[in-house]
């Protein structure tokens, strides 16, 4: 699993890990790397042109010092210091004895250049970049390949929000661990690749703030049946989904519940989405009976029977999934286990803000609703967060754009549904199937360039079956 960590966490093992070696060792340990990580997206420093973007303090000595091993190397090195006066000295002229140069001339040097190192500001900023760093940072996308010093240059740290001007990256070396800023989006789309660099911080951190699961975290949690398994025993969900307008909701979350692997799917519904669902899924059950988990809410519609099925769930002792239309009518706060799958648009309506604002604060917004109502909030995006009322929240790292298609959430309903009724948490629940979701959808895209919530749906077994075999 990756942590990912606020800036706090980060300083106190910095701190302590310092105390254990001589002055100046781990930043030369993180300028090592980064050069060494330059000189290979370079296929070698000898004749390039590379530019350095230098801010005060640490971050600038790290990136002047990455510059200085790259002139050792062949590189052409041009240092631009927005405020020279604060430049980090020893960094400056280990640069300078490397045959590197300052420049006065910022537009040539960038404009002119294979590679791009921003070290403008560490993860101590606040706010957006100020004017003259943040006409850097736009004349750095009309540069070369842009690599982020630890972090992009204006972006929070802490909450993966763009407060104001930033650096777009293509890659981010970050040193020691994750910062959260790296893995919650809006901030995170302007990182590029990441690659972290282990500099010794690992005994020295505490409990990450957010964490992003790995395969093999996935697969650890993915429901095995035993040997004398039956469909009860793999779980039974009900499903409360699905209007005569919109009988295709009803369709993609059984079929989400069916091949997210339960064991049986009852299905509650009008009559001709239940013909529907019949049709689709001979193999789930038009009755009502015992189930473990509930799906309320796809297609339900916004009338009284649409009221009344979030009601009648939400009243039952079985943990549910609240999705769509059903968000509409939750109840102030929630007694039994809950997992609410909004994307920013619902969110925002349910908390009173603008979409905007959920989009722009989006750990923010899920902590906000996820207290609220005492339930687990799934907020759908490029990386949909999952956030538990105590506070724990994982990042997932396999969002794609081929998910952007009507009808993908419902899958995500059922699969969700399907995991709660086999004995997950919400929390769990959640992050697996985002995790599993988003990689039916990485797999859906290979055949077909803009695949449907149906191409998705189709995908899910496979992508089951290849988190599994990593467990296995």
């Amino acid at each position: 699993m990756i942590g990912a960590y606020p800036v706090r966490d980060i300083r106190a093992a910095e701190s302590a890990l310092m105390a254990q070696l001589p002055p100046g060792a781990l930043m030369q340990r993180a300028a090592a790397a980064l050069a060494a990580r330059c000189a290979r997206l370079l296929r070698g420093p000898y004749g390039a042109r590379v530019a350095v973007l230098v801010g005060a303090g640490d971050n600038g000595g790290d990136a002047l010092y990455a510059g200085a091993r790259l002139a050792r190397r062949g590189a052409q090195v041009d240092a631009v210091l927005v405020r020279p006066e604060r430049a980090h000295g020893q960094g400056l002229a280990a640069l300078r004895a490397a045959g590197g140069r300052v420049t006065s001339d910022p537009i040539r040097a960038v404009a002119g250049s294979d590679l791009v190192v921003d070290g403008l500001v560490g993860i101590g900023g606040s706010g957006g970049l100020r004017a003259e760093a943040a006409d850097l940072a736009e004349l750095a996308r009309d540069g070369g390949l842009v690599v982020a010093v630890d972090l992009p240059s204006g972006v929070d740290a802490d909450t993966g929000e763009l407060p104001g001007s930033h650096v777009v990256a293509d890659v981010t070396v970050t040193f020691g661990a994750r910062k959260i800023g790296l893995v919650v989006d809006p901030a995170a789309a302007t990182a590029g690749r990441v690659e972290q660099i282990d500099i010794g911080l690992g005994p020295f951190l505490v409990e990450p703030t957010v964490e992003v699961l790995e395969p093999v975290d996935v697969a650890d949690r993915l429901p095995q049946p035993g040997r004398d398994a039956d469909k009860y025993s793999r779980g039974v969900v009900g499903v409360l989904a699905g209007s005569p307008e919109f009988a295709g909701a009803a369709v993609l979350t059984v079929g989400g519940a069916v091949r997210g692997g339960a064991g049986m799917v009852r299905y509650l519904g009008p009559d001709e989405a239940a013909r529907q669902v019949r049709h689709h899924w001979p193999e789930s059950v038009a009755a009502s009976g015992r189930v473990q988990a509930w799906v309320v809410g796809p297609g339900l519609g916004s009338d009284a029977e649409g009221a009344h099925a979030v009601k009648t769930v939400l009243a039952a002792a079985e943990p549910a999934v609240v999705d769509a239309d059903g968000l509409r009518f939750l109840p102030r706060r929630l007694e039994t286990p809950t997992l609410l799958t909004p994307h920013a648009g619902e969110l925002a309506r349910l908390l009173g803000v603008d979409r905007d604002d959920v989009e722009a604060r989006r750990l923010h917004h899920a902590r906000a609703a996820a207290t609220q109502w005492n339930a687990v909030v799934l907020l759908k995006g490029s990386t949909t967060l999952v956030v538990a009322p105590d506070g724990r929240v994982r990042a997932n790292p396999t969002g794609t754009p081929a998910l952007a298609t009507a009808g993908s959430g419902d899958v995500l309903a059922g699969l969700a549904g399907a995991l709660l009724a086999a004995g997950l948490d919400p929390f769990d629940a959640g992050s697996v199937a985002a995790y599993v979701h988003g990689a039916a959808g990485r797999l859906a895209a290979e055949p077909a360039a803009y695949p449907s919530a149906t191409d998705v749906l189709d995908a899910l077994p496979d992508a089951l079956t290849r988190v599994g075999r990593i467990g296995g």
